[in-house]
């Protein structure tokens, strides 16, 4: 089989700024959830997907994907998660998918990236060694990294992430017609925006 790209969807932060009853990624979203919207979309490229979650939500990634297609990391707020962090799952991810020819790195709270965006930004990585999808000028995710930086993103930790590496290559800004590239759900006000622009979407199609 051709190796192609894998989408990793980073499912393990705590989501604290979320003051819901459950925690972010369970929200309802129409007739799925904020979690399983995401994963739907990202499955449907027909890319290999691999989820870094948390052990309070592994349970809940399980419904959806193979546990051989998940990475468990310790709580958010358990002392062994401390030096963790946002880089520690891109790296742990990475690192579970080594034979891929990229990584797109795909925040879980993220349901309304469209399908067609992650293989758009995962085709760019045959030229690229970074790749982002943008709005409108607007940076957003997901932010796609070829098989070469692979030594570097396997070494990441901390909350930064992979900006540094961003930062240090020449990336591609993808323009997509897609503003879910920018909507993510971090507040209640977050989650009642992505639902409003889930709803005019449904609407556009119906059409």
């Amino acid at each position: 089989m051709i190796s192609r790209p894998a989408v990793v969807v980073l499912a393990a932060g705590r989501g604290s700024r979320f003051r819901g009853l459950q925690h972010k990624l369970m929200q309802g979203l129409g007739a799925s959830t904020v979690l399983a919207t995401t994963l739907s979309n990202a499955l449907a490229t027909q890319l290999q997907v691999l989820v870094v979650t948390s052990e309070p939500l592994a349970e809940l990634v399980s419904h959806h994907v193979a546990t051989r297609d998940m990475v468990v990391l310790p709580a958010a707020d358990s002392p062994a998660s401390q030096r963790l962090g946002m880089g520690y799952s891109i790296a742990a991810g990475v690192a579970a998918r080594s034979d891929a020819t990229g990584w797109l790195i795909l925040p879980a709270d993220m349901p309304m990236v469209q399908t067609h965006t992650l293989n758009v930004v995962a085709g760019e990585l045959e030229h690229h060694a970074i790749a982002y999808a943008q709005y409108r000028g607007r940076r957003g995710h997901p932010v796609g990294f070829a098989a070469e930086l692979y030594s570097e993103l396997v070494m990441l930790t901390g909350d930064e992430g992979a900006r540094r590496l961003v930062a240090r290559y020449p990336a591609l800004g993808v323009e997509v017609d897609d503003p879910g590239v920018l909507l993510d759900v971090d507040t209640e006000d977050d989650l009642a925006r992505v639902r409003a622009a889930q709803q005019q979407m449904q609407f556009r199609e119906a059409r």
